[in-house]
């Protein structure tokens, strides 16, 4: 074989090699059977596991040893978990309950039942009030009359049917029987009552009686907390007219006027002693028909009694 017969015969294998190089490296027979990734998944698998058994171990010692209230706060192990029990009693069943009700209830206030002393003649006065029924309805009554050792002085009561219209605010209607002075005598009556701003109560009531007779009262009222239990409460009344009735003493236009305060104590908040001054004034021709009988048309007076509630 000559040299140039060689170097073509080297020329050619090499040729043949080049082209089956890279067949012969995809035609590796082990290829298909590589564990590579299976052998990741198993790891990954084995890791998840771990994670869970460890994660499950540590909620079950926290669950033991720790409280975890709302915001992932940890309580210490001697604080106790909150049972059924325990909710129950903070949240108990209120069904059925509304802010108007039907449930009946009732309220007595004695406001006065107290002694007056005065230059003249000294005498005991008693002013009560109260109402049973609901939040919205109720059946009002006053009763109000005085006295001195000998005699009885004024003596009458309301029977009112009220009506709640507004926050603080109850229309009232129903009558008026007056006892004393002078025979019997009933009213119509009607009115507004409750609380101004700044807490001033008001009661305001109009009356209308038997051959057109008309009558007016305002009283207004305020208390203010001098301690949690030292009050001081002062009042005002005033009596209108329409028509003189000299049977009871009684004047056209402003009749009678009362001012005063009192001071009270309260024990508790049902029983209150306390001790004021009110000046009382009969006025126009109300004051004419108390001269011309011998009475004292007015002055300042002394008082000390309780006021009591239930």
């Amino acid at each position: 074989m000559t040299r140039r017969s060689v170097v073509l015969v080297i020329a050619v294998a090499g040729l043949i090699l080049a082209a089956t190089g890279p067949a012969l490296a995809q035609a590796d027979p082990h290829a298909g059977h590589q564990q590579e990734k299976p052998a990741l998944a198993t790891s990954s698998a084995l890791a998840t596991e771990a994670t869970d058994e460890t994660s499950s171990a540590l909620a079950t010692e926290a669950t033991d040893e720790d409280v975890t209230v709302e915001g992932g706060q940890d309580l210490p192990a001697f604080i106790p978990r909150l049972t059924d029990e325990d909710r129950s009693a903070a949240f108990p069943d209120v069904e059925g309950h509304s802010m108007r009700g039907n449930a009946l209830n009732y309220f007595v206030l004695f406001d006065q039942l107290e002694w007056q002393g005065s230059e003249g003649a000294d005498r005991v006065s008693v002013d009560s009030r109260g109402w049973i029924g609901g939040d919205r309805d109720r059946l009002w009554f006053r009763a109000e009359g005085d006295g001195d050792g000998s005699r009885a002085g004024e003596a009458h009561a309301h029977f009112l049917y009220g009506r709640h219209f507004s926050r603080w605010w109850d229309v009232v209607a129903g009558v008026r029987q007056d006892f004393r002075p002078g025979t019997a005598q009933a009213w119509a009556a009607f009115g507004v009552q409750g609380l101004a701003p700044y807490w001033v109560e008001i009661e305001a009531t109009a009356y209308v009686g038997a051959s057109g007779r008309t009558q007016a009262r305002v009283e207004v009222e305020y208390e203010l907390l001098l301690t949690n239990r030292l009050v001081l409460q002062p009042l005002v009344e005033m009596e209108i007219s329409g028509k003189s009735d000299p049977e009871r003493g009684v004047g056209a236009g402003l009749s009678t006027t009362d001012a005063g305060f009192r001071v009270r104590y309260e024990w508790r908040r049902e029983f209150a002693p306390y001790a004021g001054v009110t000046w009382s004034q009969k006025r126009g021709g109300t004051a004419s028909f108390a001269e011309a009988a011998g009475e004292d048309s007015g002055g300042a007076r002394f008082v000390t009694g309780l006021r009591l509630w239930f």
